[in-house]
């Protein structure tokens, strides 16, 4: 049976009435088990409105408060892990693992909001002239809004509402139309903690729900994470509105080999890294980039049987699979038109996994592991970002070879270096120009007290995701000059004030 999902909006489900519908698929299977609406000017006018009814009163409630919903929030989220896991693996196709870390990074943003209290507290000066106290305020924004990809239904989200709503602000949240069940799931937990309704609404969609939000007036932050093209979209619309709007894009991260680095963790960490979650993440691996002709071989020895290897299944099939299946039939299609380009284009398929089939699951959106050897920078495999499980091998005579070729891609979200060498990684750290780096660390996001973002056509925007970054985005700050009369009257002041 076909299941019809709904908006979140006022704090109760609500039917879709656009008469707009997008089917919802088990990657597994390649069946349709659900149907999302697709909301139209009038849904998202609604979801505005009784946001903006909503944050005055949440923005009054005192920031200790609020931050009690979100711990609240927290422990539902444990209470609910396995249930939330298993729906966002039905719909996305991730391993049951994989999702549940899904949700455990968004739940450590969470955890961090609940120091909401200190994170928004301003500054003072007494006597920053006579007589004369200066202060700064943070107040919310008011209402804010998220657009979020479908690889982290759970995380990105809560990267996003969590630390808006923590601010005092409403939240408008438009999940991908790909996998929207989690992220409704996640609205009604937050109600059961005690969230006033009107203040998180989901409003699923596409491109139309996208461009309400960019256009409605009374939303005063937009937050984005997806392909570079729709994030430079996004960001170029939002601001022309006069929004605030932060937007994440695609990468090419790349992993370097020294000679020197422990083959048998780097072998761990592409495999990991470069086809875990069936390569559909931002910070997935997609370019190993071996230092000198030896170290090449040595890696290629011992990292084409690791992928041929892998165990590839639906996540009905227990906890030991290494991936899943791609999320759609599209996105199947276009990895395995990238593979034949990269053929095409004389890279060397050492493994190739465009004939995996799966019994029992023939109508599956599954693309096995596939590793190319001797990819050039010029290639199109090399340029585009596959989201798919593949990993390019590009070679580099030396340690500046490799640096470069980091640091000249045009996307500069995350990169890594695998060495024993203190100096070189210290070397490394201070001049790659990428926005994350990890050292003998394959996936380098950072905690939650820190924060996420990449350079260049990774990023748009002049604050990042989460961590102090987003207390600050999520709101204004109103700086105070204040000044008490003792009764002595000094008469006007013709001049600039000093």
């Amino acid at each position: 049976m076909v299941a019809e999902l709904t908006h979140f909006i006022d704090g109760a489900h609500v039917k879709g009435t656009s008469g707009r519908f997008a089917d919802v698929y088990n990657p597994a299977t390649g069946e349709v088990q659900a149907r999302v609406p697709l909301a139209g000017q009038d849904e998202m006018d609604a979801a505005v409105a009784s946001a903006k009814a909503a944050q005055p009163g949440w923005a009054a409630t005192n920031p200790q408060r609020r931050a009690r919903v979100i711990m609240e929030f927290v422990r539902l989220l444990h209470r609910d892990m396995d249930k939330l896991a298993t729906a966002l693996s039905r719909e996305h196709g991730k391993t049951v693992p994989d999702a549940r870390g899904d949700v455990v990074r968004g739940l450590e943003v969470a955890e961090f909001c609940i120091g909401a209290p200190h994170l928004l507290k301003g500054e003072f000066n007494e006597g920053a002239g006579p007589g004369i106290d200066l202060y700064s305020i943070r107040q919310p924004v008011g209402v804010a809004a998220g657009i979020t990809p479908f690889n982290f239904p759970a995380m990105i989200p809560m990267w996003k509402f969590c630390p808006a709503i923590a601010c005092g602000n409403a939240f408008i949240l438009k999940p991908s139309e790909r996998d929207p069940s989690v992220p409704l799931m996640l609205a009604e937990l937050m109600i059961e903690a005690g969230l006033p309704k009107g203040v998180l609404n989901v409003v699923n969609g596409d491109k139309g729900a996208v461009d309400a939000i960019l256009d409605h007036k009374d939303i005063g932050a937009v937050g984005f994470v997806g392909s570079t093209p729709i994030a430079q979209y996004v960001y170029g619309r939002g601001t022309a509105s006069g929004k605030r709007v932060q937007c994440f894009g695609g990468a090419k991260n790349h992993l370097i080999v020294m000679p020197d680095a422990d083959m048998d963790q780097v072998v761990d960490a592409l495999a990991g890294a470069g086809y875990g979650a069936a390569g559909e993440r931002c910070m997935a691996i997609s370019v190993a980039v071996p230092v000198g002709e030896e170290t090449a071989d040595r890696l290629i020895e011992k990292l084409a049987p690791r992928v041929e290897s892998m165990k590839i299944a639906p996540y009905t099939d227990g906890d030991d699979a290494d991936f899943g299946p791609l999320v759609t039939a599209e996105a199947k299609k276009r990895v395995l038109g990238l593979i034949d380009r990269g053929v095409e284009e004389g890279a060397k398929l050492v493994v190739d996994g465009r004939g995996f089939k799966m019994q029992g699951y023939e109508n599956g959106f599954f693309v096995g592991g596939c590793l190319f050897d001797n990819v050039t920078p010029d290639m199109d495999i090399y340029k585009t970002e596959i989201f798919g499980p593949v990993l390019s091998t590009v070679r580099a005579d030396s340690y500046e070879t490799a640096l470069k070729l980091a640091t000249d891609n045009e996307y500069g979200n995350g990169v890594a270096i695998y060495t024993r060498d203190g100096d070189t990684a210290r070397d490394f750290v201070s001049r790659v120009e990428v926005g994350m780096v990890g050292v003998n660390v394959p996936i380098p996001v950072p905690l939650a007290y820190y924060t996420f973002g990449g350079w260049k056509k990774s990023a748009f925007g002049d604050l990042n995701q989460y961590g102090p970054d987003a207390f600050r985005f999520y709101t204004r700050t109103k700086t105070v000059t204040s000044r008490w009369p003792s009764g002595v009257k000094e008469g006007a002041e013709f001049h600039f004030p000093s």
